[in-house]
């Protein structure tokens, strides 16, 4: 299977397999058509990966026959851009289809993926084209039934009042904790109120200023007081860092005032308020590019007739009537072997 790239995927609309597919192809042509048309789906395409499975032809030979399919219109090669952000790797896929295409349904194909491209979500993972299915949610158990609680025994006539129970704290009757019982409700009632919301940001970046340095140490007053103007600093889009930042940078070697040299810092360094437009950078457009089958160079579908660059299309197709006939190969070779024979010594 292909790790790196080139992985094998058919293209759809394909004709059924006969004997008598590629009948068209030169020999050898013939046969890396008929092994590549076996292959299972993601099966290494490389160069490489296709020489050590067949025996019959080097790496320059499968080269030039992959060129050749290419340019017949069985096969082309494209890169797509997977995750995002930094971590956007390229992985490389060959297209595979045993009815011969023309450019112009290549290239209807490759705007299909393409728009299949741009609407799917964005992967994390470099490493997987699709996520894991997510897991049905599990039926929910009934909740377990409360536990018994013990019933107090009643009280003598001779003791006072049973003062209020407190929850979650009522002890059986004869514990040595009895007599706390009563001073509970005040334990609870001494301790302090904590607001659920907390202070704000803006709060805490101004309560951090004397911690970060002595020259701006300022009282919860001073900091109630100032909090609404840091507080439009971070609704401009800022965060408490560049807040920070923006009110330590040159101070002098002594502030008389804190608090009113902060205030003219929060009035006159305001930062512009920014549009939502320009607040978050727009998602990359994520593009298929096609490779010349030939060398490699990357493109669009459309620059790319045949899946060859130009400069390896007008290779491919120069001075055809001078390609040399099977038959004069057969001659020339001949001919040189007689040569060869001629000068062997006696």
């Amino acid at each position: 299977m292909a790790k790196p790239g080139y992985g094998k995927r058919s293209a759809p609309d394909q004709q059924e397999r006969t004997p008598r597919d590629f009948a068209l192809l030169p020999t050898r042509e013939r046969y890396v058509a008929g092994f590549i048309d076996h292959l299972p789906e993601g099966a290494a395409m490389s160069v490489k990966e296709l020489a050590k499975q067949l025996p019959l032809y080097g790496q320059q030979a499968i080269s030039t026959s992959l060129t050749s399919l290419s340019v017949a219109g069985h096969l082309r090669r494209v890169r797509c851009p997977l995750g995002m952000g930094d971590e956007t790797r390229w992985i490389f896929r060959t297209f595979w289809s045993r009815t011969a295409r023309d450019n112009e349904w290549w290239n209807a194909y490759l705007a299909t993926e393409q728009a299949a491209l741009a609407t799917a979500p964005m992967a994390k993972t470099p490493a997987l084209d699709t996520a894991p299915p997510p897991r049905p949610p599990a039926e929910e158990a009934p909740p377990p039934p409360a536990p018994e609680t013990p019933l107090a025994e009643a009280p003598c006539p001779e003791q006072a009042p049973e003062p209020t129970a407190v929850p979650h704290q009522r002890t059986p009757a004869g514990s040595p904790f009895d007599e706390a019982a009563p001073h509970a409700p005040d334990t609870q009632t001494a301790r302090p109120h904590t607001s659920p919301a907390g202070p704000s940001p803006a709060y805490l970046a101004l309560a951090r200023l004397g911690r970060d340095d002595h020259r701006l140490i300022l009282s919860a007053d001073d900091c109630t007081t100032l909090e609404p103007q840091a507080a439009q600093w971070l609704d401009r889009g800022v965060d408490t860092d560049h807040l920070t930042h923006a009110l330590t940078a040159g101070l002098p070697a002594q502030v008389d005032n804190p608090r009113a040299f902060l205030h003219h810092r929060l009035t006159h360094k305001i930062p512009p308020r920014l549009t939502t437009d320009h607040a978050q950078p727009p998602a990359p457009t994520r593009r298929i590019l096609m490779e010349c089958t030939d060398c490699g160079r990357p493109g669009p579908p459309e620059a790319l007739p045949d899946g060859l660059c130009h400069p390896c299309r007008t290779t491919h197709t120069a001075d055809p009537e001078n390609t040399p006939h099977p038959a004069d190969i057969a001659d020339i070779r001949a001919h040189m072997s007689n040569l060869r024979s001629l000068l062997k010594p006696v």
